[in-house]
Parts: structure tokens; C-alpha cells; sequence
């Protein structure tokens, strides 16, 4: 029998038992893509990452599973290793500001902060410019969110396909009650997934909609993807990622950054605070990044036959 360590925290928050859970096994040499996937199983987050050691020169390979799949690129993943990483002294010290990891979807820089008050905050940049892909008839997805199709806000873009290393559906609401009333309708997810499209759903309300209560915050979002195993994901960094690079694509700014506060895991009662930005210049999105605290939950060991 052979063991392995793991650890578990919690991303985009300073709370513990708040943010995203991850799963992160430092030191994953040694097992295969099948263990890999039964281990995600076994832990049932939305990810749980695999370490290993660089093939390319860089900081780590890091592998990344949801409960059902292998994908080539995450958020929460790649901000709570970094966090972890460093957390608990498996970094050179030289290698505390910027690390990059090696995934499926490209090189991942990751630049990792201590706070005054002694939280380590990691950012990184999206491995991929962001790409805007199929747009998708507006009533499919009120009938997947169980929405009606006026909660659907559509004078900035329809539906559409984003992705800066894994494709979401981006759908603005109209209000945080339609935001909070929305529930997958699976069926309808099938008819999405039958038109070519991966049904993993970023929904989110700007600002300008929000209550006073919300002020604080940008935006407020929620993901759903229950064919990848996550029927609700509290922090979705790769997402959020994404959405700062269309809503850049759109804006009227056409040189500079621009920066967005996130909140998600709202109704979820794991409450997450990301933050976003995208860089444009002569009226392109170059670059987006996603950033965010986390707080370590636990340690132990899983145990292999």
C-alpha cells in the first residue's frame, strides 16, 4: 500500500470554509491518469490538482481534474496550488514572486503576494487571449436556467462562448433575484450539448443592476456545470477570467487596463471574492488575469492499493 499527502483549502476567500475547495497532491509521481481521475472521484470538488515535477524548466506540471474529467486549465486550481505551494514551504524562495506552471493548455504564470497582514494573494495570467466563440439563441438558455426569457440581459452580447484555456457560456442577467432564482433544467443542458456546445454556464450581473447591498462588488456571477461534475461551482476562476477579457472585448476603452471585484458562492453560502483584469491596447484584449486569497482547511494522506 502506498500513500500520498494531500492537502485541502479554500480559494477566493480569506475565510475558512468559505471560496472554492481544492484538493492538492504536492507530490503526485508515481500515479496514473485512471488514479488520478478515481482520486478527483474520491474527493468530489469541483478540482483537485496533481503535482509534479517541470518537464519544460518551469516552477511544477500541474494536472487538474474535476470529479468526471481531466481539463487542460482552471482558476481555483491554479491559484490554491500556487497558494499551497507556497504556504507550506515547497517553493525556493527565490521562486516567491512568480512561478509558472506547466498544464495541458499552455505555460500559467502566477504571481504570488504576502499582504501586510500576512495572506498570500496569488494572481495569475490566463494561458491563452481570450476567444469568443458560438453564440446561442437566448430562449435555450432561459429554459436551461429555468428563466424566463426576459430575465436574460442582452444589449451588450447575446449568449456567447468565451474561453482564455476552457470554454464557457456567458449569460448576462438582468437582476441578482433572476441571478439567485436560476436552476439547471438538464434537459435542456442536453439540447445546448446536442448544438456543439459545452454546457458549463457563467451567469452574471453587472454592478449597475445590483442592489445597494452589493455594492462593493462588480459583479456578481454563478457557474454551473453538472456534465462535468460540478452541478454549482462557488469560485470559478477561469470563468471570471474569461468574462474580464469579453467584457473588455466590449467596452469602449481602447487602451488600458480595466479591473473587476467578483463575488461568488452567494447562494451557495461559500461566499468567494475574485479579482479580474484585462489589459487592452489599440482597442485588443491582450492579456486577463485572476486573482484572489486562500486559506489552508487540512492535511492527510490517501492511501493507493
Amino acid at each position: 500500500m502506498k500513500s500520498y499527502p494531500y492537502y485541502i483549502c479554500d480559494v477566493f476567500t480569506d475565510k475558512r470554509f468559505g471560496g472554492n475547495q481544492l484538493a492538492v497532491l504536492p507530490d503526485a509521481q508515481g500515479l496514473t491518469s485512471e488514479q488520478m481521475q478515481q482520486i478527483a472521484r474520491e474527493f468530489n470538488f469541483p478540482e483537485s490538482t496533481f503535482v509534479f515535477p517541470a518537464e519544460q524548466g518551469n516552477t511544477r506540471k500541474v494536472r487538474i481534474f474535476t470529479p468526471s474529467i481531466e481539463v487542460p486549465f482552471a482558476g481555483h486550481p491554479n491559484v490554491g496550488t500556487a497558494f499551497l505551494l507556497a504556504k507550506t514551504g515547497l517553493l525556493d524562495r527565490q521562486e516567491l514572486q512568480t512561478i509558472i506552471f506547466e498544464e495541458k493548455a499552455g505555460l500559467v504564470p502566477i504571481s504570488i503576494a504576502q499582504q501586510d497582514d500576512g495572506a498570500i494573494f496569488c494572481e495569475l495570467k490566463a494561458p491563452e487571449v481570450v476567444s469568443l466563440g458560438q453564440s446561442i439563441d437566448a430562449s435555450l438558455v432561459a429554459e436551461a436556467l429555468s428563466l424566463n426569457l426576459d430575465d436574460i440581459q442582452l444589449s451588450t452580447h447575446q449568449p456567447i462562448v468565451a474561453s482564455v484555456g476552457l470554454p464557457f457560456l456567458m449569460v448576462e442577467l438582468m437582476s441578482l433575484d433572476a441571478l439567485a432564482s436560476a436552476r439547471a433544467k438538464l434537459d435542456a443542458f442536453e439540447k445546448i450539448q446536442a448544438i456543439g456546445v459545452t454546457p458549463d454556464i457563467h451567469l452574471y450581473v453587472k454592478r449597475e443592476e445590483s442592489s445597494k447591498a452589493e455594492q462593493q462588488f462588480d459583479i456578481q456571477a454563478r457557474m454551473f456545470a453538472p456534465f462535468d461534475g460540478v452541478p454549482e461551482d462557488p469560485a470559478t476562476g477561469s470563468a471570471n477570467c474569461a468574462l474580464a477579457g469579453l467584457l473588455a472585448h466590449y467596452s469602449s476603452l481602447q487602451e488600458g487596463m480595466l479591473c473587476w471585484t467578483i463575488a461568488q458562492g452567494v447562494e451557495m453560502d461559500r461566499p468567494s471574492v475574485l479579482k479580474a483584469r484585462a489589459l487592452k491596447k489599440a482597442g485588443q484584449v491582450i492579456d486577463t488575469w485572476i486573482g484572489g486569497n486562500s486559506v489552508l482547511v487540512s492535511k492527510g494522506e490517501i492511501y493507493l492499493d
